[in-house]
């Protein structure tokens, strides 16, 4: 029992082996480089803040303040996330050129790289709506799937949003000179974000009031409704309902046979005879 007692090896030797194995092998590196590699994410972040706040002091404090506060000619960013201000940039909408009771999208006058590090110093002011992936607003590829997603994109489309944009998304006029946009032509990423951060007039819908399968319907409907598809209707006349594909029949429907109407009178025999 003793020469058996002797013979058994330290508790600490297996440990040994292992770190000696793993070393050998490059597992002892891959088992901290994720720490080196947060390290690194940081030191990314935290330069895209700095360089984020500096674009912020040229083009955006004037209105908002130095640290986003908010001024009598801004409101206070702190909380908006990054989202907002990937959208707000993304459209051109900000920097404003002029006030107004609504600021317009326009050319965007800043690269995508430097929307990143403005959205990024923003964030860091305080916890809002994050810029979404790609997943997040990219509809389904096959079509079965797109297909459904379109059809129940377009009932939750006219039931929140129809209201305010057309229900072909062409925009609709608001109150004291306030507007909804047309969607035509829009991003998709834009169309989620604004859904998000609820812009200017428009409500915003977190995830606890519309998930993000949701919004990626919606965008899925939008898409196909303004881009994807021509209409098999012919002429659109702008997409604003009843009241203009009214107007258009009244006027040169209705025009069309009065001159018909016209020309068979003056064509009759009795016409012809006086």
């Amino acid at each position: 029992m003793k020469k058996l007692s002797a013979r058994r090896r330290h508790p600490l030797a297996a440990l040994v082996v292992l770190l000696l194995a793993l070393a050998a092998t490059g597992g002892l590196y891959a088992a901290f480089a994720p720490a080196e590699k947060a390290q690194a994410d940081t030191s990314a972040q935290s330069l895209a803040i700095d360089e984020g706040k500096k674009l912020f002091a040229v083009g955006c404090s004037s209105c908002h303040g130095l640290n986003g506060q908010g001024s009598s000619d801004g409101p206070s960013l702190v909380g908006v996330g990054s989202a907002a201000v990937d959208f707000q940039v993304g459209t051109g909408r900000m920097p404003a050129q002029q006030p107004g009771a609504q600021v317009p999208r326009k050319k965007v006058i800043y690269s995508q790289h430097e929307i990143d590090q403005l959205a990024a110093f923003v964030a860091s002011l305080g916890p809002g709506p994050v810029t979404p992936g790609p997943k997040a607003y990219t509809p389904s590829t096959d079509p079965a799937v797109n297909g459904a997603e379109i059809a129940a994109g377009g009932e939750l489309f006219r039931t929140n949003c129809a209201q305010c944009h057309n229900f072909a998304g062409q925009g609709g006029a608001l109150t004291n000179g306030k507007y909804a946009p047309s969607l035509d032509g829009v991003d998709p990423k834009h169309i989620y974000e604004a859904m998000q951060t609820g812009p200017q007039n428009m409500p915003s819908f977190p995830d606890t009031t519309m998930p993000e399968e949701q919004k990626r319907q919606i965008v899925a409907f939008v898409r196909h409704t303004t881009n994807d598809e021509p209409n098999p209707g012919g002429l659109t006349l702008g997409s604003l309902g009843p009241v203009t594909e009214g107007l258009f029949g009244w006027i040169f429907g209705l025009g069309l046979l009065i001159v018909i109407a016209i020309w068979v009178a003056a064509h009759t025999t009795k016409a012809k005879k006086s």
